[in-house]
């Protein structure tokens, strides 16, 4: 632990980072210029206290989710210390709102460290704030943004404010970003025995009994079946669908809607699949303006994991995108395994309000 290190050690450490960032904020600041008649020389180090900020997460700005920052600030030694930072959000975070009390600084083999240089943050409405408890004069701290329910489907700024010892103040504005107006569910289970039927309108999976309650939530039916006539395997199918893609499903009283529906694969939407390496492919609130499902279906089968169905809903309240996470068909026991006594799949939803 840091609290155990020496002192000296923690000096020594605590300089590295210092002219480290110093160094990396030296270079943010530099404008270059290709002069072949200029010999190149090592920038001077701005004698002021300066700051500079990313945005360290990727795709749509989702409740619930968080927005991470990095903010990096720094004086020359010689002119001060960091005494503290400060994020000041335009609409308040949720709960979860904090700054990270740690520098980071990544390592030879490319592993981000932190070490404590403050207090934990403490953070009143839309403000948030570390107070630095070591003699530092350059740090990078992670600031880490809740999205609230209040924040949907409208705009967020966040104004970062360092301070030093030598009462200098410098501030950077990021932002706006919007914030979605769908909203998302992970990590879902359904099984073709029983939790099969899952509801748009609730983000949620119901058993025959739950579904009978809640009939008119009812949006699609999970089954599974291996037949040699067609290729069926998974489904996703409207309650209303021809019987032919219910095989052996009695509806509970009451379940009967319709809905537009297209499969497609090659759509792993990073939110939905984060344990998947798969850069850059995000649904994002366009996507489901510009879904057009006139036509289409009302039943997706011959489905696996990784596949993924459009939907909205026969009321036109909503129109959404299920992602299949996982598939684990029925087996019979082995000497090692248990039996798998029907289908289940996990799916994830994102879902969007028209």
């Amino acid at each position: 632990m840091i609290s155990n290190l020496k002192k000296s050690t923690m000096q020594h450490r605590l300089k590295y980072i210092n002219y480290t960032a110093l160094l990396a904020l030296g270079l943010l600041f530099i404008t270059s210029s290709c002069k072949k008649d200029k010999a190149y020389s090592v920038p001077v180090a701005s004698d002021k206290l300066q700051n500079e900020a990313i945005k360290r997460t990727l795709g749509p700005n989702i409740v619930g989710q968080y927005i991470e920052f990095a903010y990096a600030m720094a004086i020359l030694p010689s002119k001060g210390k960091l005494v503290s930072c400060v994020a000041e959000a335009s609409i308040a975070g949720a709960a979860g709102t904090y700054m990270d009390n740690k520098s980071y600084f990544t390592k030879s083999n490319g592993a981000d460290t932190g070490v404590v240089v403050g207090s934990l943050s403490v953070t009143s409405k839309g403000t948030t704030t570390v107070t630095y408890s070591k003699d530092t004069s350059a740090a990078t701290l992670r600031y880490f943004y809740q999205i609230p329910e209040e924040a949907r489907g409208k705009t967020v700024t966040i104004k970062f404010t360092a301070t030093s010892s030598n009462g200098e103040s410098i501030s950077t504005t990021m932002g706006p970003y919007t914030v979605a107006k769908m909203d998302m569910k992970l990590n879902m289970t359904v099984t073709d025995s029983n939790l099969m039927y899952i509801s748009i309108t609730d983000t949620a999976v119901y058993s025959a009994a739950g579904a009978a309650a809640n009939a008119a939530k009812i949006d699609l039916v999970f089954l599974y079946r291996n037949v040699t006539t067609s290729a069926f395997n998974y489904a996703l199918v409207s309650p209303a669908a021809d019987p032919q893609y219910l095989p052996g499903v009695t509806l509970p009283a009451g379940v009967n809607r319709t809905n537009k529906m297209l499969k497609t694969f090659n759509m792993q939407d990073h939110n939905l699949a984060p344990g998947l390496q798969y850069g850059g492919i995000y649904v994002d609130d366009l996507d489901f303006q510009k879904l057009d499902l006139t036509g289409n279906p009302n039943y997706a089968i011959n489905l696996k994991a990784e596949a993924g169905v459009w939907v909205e809903t026969a009321d036109g309240k909503y129109r959404a995108y299920v992602f299949i996470n996982s598939v684990t068909a029925p087996k019979a026991a082995t000497p090692t395994t248990p039996a798998v006594p029907f289908a289940i799949a996990v799916i994830s939803m994102k879902r969007y309000a028209l």
